[in-house]
């Protein structure tokens, strides 16, 4: 019977408490980390710091998408192109689509490329959005060959992380003694 037929409630029964887990990871989980935390990297996450988490295969997927993507993007420019062709726009149009794509990709590679070892200005990223954009199959190649090295912004991410960590050691050491009885100097 149901609570309905029978005319009486059901007493609420009391929340229970979770209980508290002495695992390792439990504890580990509760405390908040000290220090400067890694900023993570696009498909790597903070792997890259010390190159675990299946690090190594993430960097060969990323090299053969990246790779992969490269070739996809040059087979939908040559058809791009035959489309050009079989309108029958001319050679002018032709040639200067042609140099067009090659330019910006030149330049979106050496972009993509510079912005793996600093951190590219937002305003003048702005900017080149559009170049970028046209020239999407120089920044993949960019990417494919700089994760053939490491995950493509890693020395960068590593470089401010040491800096970060190295002035945050420096903030909380203590130091010793007294410093108005030192002696001074001379």
């Amino acid at each position: 019977m149901s609570d309905k037929q029978t005319g009486t409630r059901a007493k609420p029964q009391p929340a229970k408490a979770p209980a508290a887990s002495t695992t390792p990871a439990a504890t580990k989980a509760a405390t908040t980390p000290k220090g400067p935390l890694p900023e993570p990297i696009r498909f790597f996450g903070t792997a890259w710091l010390n190159h675990d988490g299946n690090y190594t295969a993430r960097r060969v997927t990323v090299s053969i998408g990246s790779l992969a993507a490269v070739a996809a993007s040059c087979l939908v420019l040559r058809l791009a192109y035959e489309g050009l062709q079989l309108a029958a726009v001319g050679g002018f149009v032709s040639i200067t689509v042609v140099v067009m794509f090659a330019v910006c990709s030149a330049l979106a590679f050496g972009h993509t490329w510079g912005s793996f070892t600093r951190r590219p200005d937002p305003d003048r990223q702005s900017t080149l959005r559009g170049l970028l954009t046209i020239g999407f199959v120089g920044s993949l190649a960019a990417y494919f060959l700089r994760s053939l090295k490491e995950a493509p912004g890693e020395s960068l991410h590593r470089r401010t992380y040491e800096t970060d960590l190295a002035q945050y050691t420096r903030r909380t050491t203590k130091r010793t003694g007294n410093p108005a009885k030192r002696r001074p100097r001379g």
